[in-house]
């Protein structure tokens, strides 16, 4: 028997207000409700910008989550990304499955850009990393 529950959060309730407190202080947070009727197994959330990009000093900085599923939706605007050493712009309609332990680092972004996140487990862990050296040429 499968005991996920059914829930429908509406776009002006209350559950649906961003909110800071999430994982970076510069975005904001609106968690969809999913993560209570999954019973942890999947957290959906809608992230937005709160600040430029400028006022972020090398934006969330290079980590990996401990994420088996990670995908993320651009919604409006768009963000840069380094994924492993390849820079990656993702734009308004773009989806980006992050495989698991992938390193990467969010380091620019319009100022309207809102992203939602599909991220299994709910409860996962980030860990924040040295950034990968550049390479030198002679």
């Amino acid at each position: 028997m499968n005991d996920t529950l059914f829930t429908h959060q509406k776009a002006n309730s209350p559950e649906a207000r961003y909110s800071d407190g999430g994982l970076r202080a510069f975005f904001v947070y609106c968690d969809m409700g999913v993560i209570e009727a999954t019973h942890g197994r999947l957290r959906v959330q809608l992230v937005r910008a709160a600040r430029p990009s400028s006022e972020a000093k090398g934006g969330t900085g290079f980590h990996i989550h401990t994420a088996d599923i990670h995908v993320v939706y651009m919604i409006r605007g768009w963000a840069k990304f380094d994924y492993d050493g390849v820079d990656t712009l993702v734009e308004t309609g773009d989806c980006v499955h992050q495989r698991p332990g992938i390193v990467h680092n969010l380091y620019d972004w319009s100022d309207d850009m809102e992203f939602m996140e599909i991220i299994a487990p709910a409860d996962y862990q980030t860990t924040e990393i040295t950034p990968p050296a550049i390479p030198t040429t002679r």
